[in-house]
């Protein structure tokens, strides 16, 4: 059903990260299918350029390499008539007041966020899911949520032979994401082994080439378990496949949760110093996540991103976490049907 008249050319901005892209599909397919003749253009980052390059509902990708002033250039000759501003940062005004072109930005909830993190203090909308934001821009294009949650892409150079790979996940396994960019959101490997060893299928770890040192610690303690380490052995499509053929997810508040959530998969999340109430948990229409956290911490939230080590010197965050409701998550989520 279309909700527009004539033909309109959309510029999307959001050039990073994993799951910021990912969470940015739900608005694609809406623009692509409900505006009428709507052509659609994309900007981000070479380095995440993989995540939309095999979206169906993109007709052009741009990138942003060092020089700004080169893609500002490449986008003013696209003639665009409108931008999605879903950044919403210094570089992507840069590029809105360059182009003089109608646009409209995402909320960020900045401030709602500094209050919560800084001194607890709720002041979060009901929409606070970022999702909900993103589409909230293109609310005057009569753009609706479709109930379609969110879409990732694989192209067949990157699927696998799971079989190949790990012969023992052939009989069906749990992908493990170890890794996340700040610290303050991973779990202690020790707390990764005490988990891996409660896990009866087999596990298959994954992360970047910084997490494999990690990874190979976590398969040297758990003796009696099958587990592959893939961290740093795989790219980011080829992850998104483990994930997308698994029977159950385990992350922390990363991209690849939001993967996870792309091929509405059964998720056990697991917070540190962020929390689900930021807007950023996992975003399904036919699944399930578990949340496991320390709810009771008082200097939770302490950020909305991470840190490189706890402010507060303790950890407890990640260090309190209970295995035994990790347990109970698998449990759930594995039992026969």
């Amino acid at each position: 059903m279309y909700f527009a008249s004539g033909t309109m050319k959309i510029l999307i901005l959001r050039f990073s990260s994993i799951g910021d892209i990912v969470l940015t599909t739900p608005l694609i397919r809406c623009a692509k299918e409900q505006v009428k003749d709507c052509t659609l253009h994309f900007a981000t980052k070479q380095a995440y350029r993989g995540l939309v390059d095999n979206n169906p509902y993109l007709d052009k990708v741009h990138v942003l390499d060092d020089n700004i002033n080169t893609l500002i250039q490449e986008l003013h000759e696209e003639k665009f008539d409108l931008i999605l501003d879903l950044h919403h940062n210094i570089r992507t005004q840069i590029i809105r007041l360059r182009l003089r072109v109608k646009s409209v930005s995402v909320n960020k909830l900045n401030w709602e966020k500094w209050l919560l993190t800084q001194f607890k203090i709720d002041k979060l909308p009901n929409y606070k899911h970022i999702v909900s934001r993103y589409l909230y821009t293109a609310k005057s294009l009569g753009v609706s949520y479709d109930k379609g949650g969110l879409d990732y892409f694989i192209s067949k150079e990157d699927e696998l032979d799971i079989h190949q790979l790990f012969p023992e996940a052939s009989v069906g396994y749990v992908a493990f994401a170890i890794g996340a960019k700040y610290s303050t959101k991973r779990l202690p490997y020790l707390k990764i082994v005490e988990i891996c060893e409660q896990i009866e299928l087999p596990i298959i770890l994954l992360g970047g080439l910084d997490d494999s040192a990690r990874g190979e610690e976590v398969v040297s303690k758990c003796v009696d378990t099958k587990i592959f380490n893939a961290c740093g052995k795989l790219n980011l499509n080829q992850s998104a496949f483990i994930i997308k053929e698994a029977k159950l997810v385990i992350s922390h508040d990363t991209g690849l949760m939001h993967i996870a959530a792309a091929f509405e998969k059964s998720i056990i999340s697991i917070w540190g110093n962020t929390m689900p109430e930021l807007g950023m948990y996992p975003y399904l229409e036919k699944s399930e996540f578990i949340a496991i956290q320390v709810k009771e911490l008082n200097c939770r939230p302490c950020s909305k991103i991470g840190y490189k080590k706890c402010p507060k010197g303790h950890f407890k965050c990640m260090q309190d976490i209970d295995v035994n409701e990790v347990v109970t998550a698998l449990n759930y989520f594995l039992k026969p049907a």
